[in-house]
């Protein structure tokens, strides 16, 4: 089963100013990744049987809601970089989300030993922000790269399943599959590889630079303000990480908590 994301980080220093749109937009993407793994959850407890692997209900949105994350990084990476976020805060943060990463390895082994998570949605942020940070200075080409990245693996399936099939084994392996050029998904819990997602995060980085040269040739801000409504969106966005390594826990651990007294009874 591809289960579905996580947190982006919040990258800018607390000194810097917050844009509320952009952590409205990444709490509504936690809150849709929420709606589905309580689904998930409900299915892999024998409470509401569903296809997770291939009903397009599922995997359509879980390709949406990794879509939203990664493309709200982006723009969390443009913004910290035009506040002057150094590498010591980018570093720190980074080491946050890798240390994230191997817990949820470590957890989901227990849970699902035969298709643990080894290199899931933080995983794959660790690797595409450091690529992030070291390409921001392409401009307005990260669009072009965006497109590459995600042209990349539909390329790579084709040749690996006809002309360079002998390739395919190397490829599909966990030495490599991280990369995305694989003819074939792995099995495992979550699996997020570097392309095509990169590219999302690209994009997403390339459109959060054009907003805010925007907004400086305006005079104005470079994201829209945000209505009093959606504030608690934004603040759940401000603390994604957190709620992204808390939520599963606690929603599993409810769930099972019910099965067990439905047992019982």
């Amino acid at each position: 089963m591809n289960r579905v994301p996580s947190p982006l980080p919040a990258s800018f220093s607390h000194s810097s100013p917050r844009y509320d749109s952009v952590d409205a937009l990444r709490g509504l993407a936690m809150v849709w990744m929420t709606v589905f793994h309580f689904c998930f959850d409900l299915s892999h407890l024998g409470f509401w049987p569903q296809d997770f692997r291939g009903d397009p209900v599922w995997t359509l949105q879980r390709t949406a809601i990794v879509s939203l994350f990664l493309f709200c990084a982006g723009l969390g990476q443009a913004i910290a970089l035009q506040q002057g976020q150094g590498w010591r805060r980018f570093g720190r943060r980074w080491l946050q989300i890798a240390g994230c990463a191997l817990l949820v390895s470590a957890g989901s082994f227990v849970m699902f030993p035969r298709s643990f998570i080894y290199f899931g949605v933080l995983h794959g942020m660790a690797v595409m922000l450091l690529i992030a940070r070291g390409t921001a200075g392409w401009g307005r080409w990260l669009w072009l790269a965006g497109l590459v990245a995600v042209a990349l693996p539909p390329l790579a399936q084709q040749l690996l399943t006809s002309a360079w099939s002998e390739a395919a084994p190397w490829f599909n392996g966990r030495a490599l599959n991280w990369l995305g050029l694989v003819s074939r998904k792995p099995f495992t819990e979550d699996y997020v590889p570097v392309l095509p997602w990169l590219g999302v995060l690209w994009w997403g980085l390339a459109a959060g630079q054009w907003a805010m040269a925007a907004g400086a040739r305006a005079g104005g801000a470079p994201f829209a303000r945000l209505p009093g409504a959606f504030q608690p969106l934004a603040l759940l966005g401000r603390w994604s990480l957190s709620y992204y390594m808390l939520h599963q826990p606690v929603m599993i651990g409810l769930l099972m908590a019910v099965a067990w007294m439905t047992t019982k009874g």
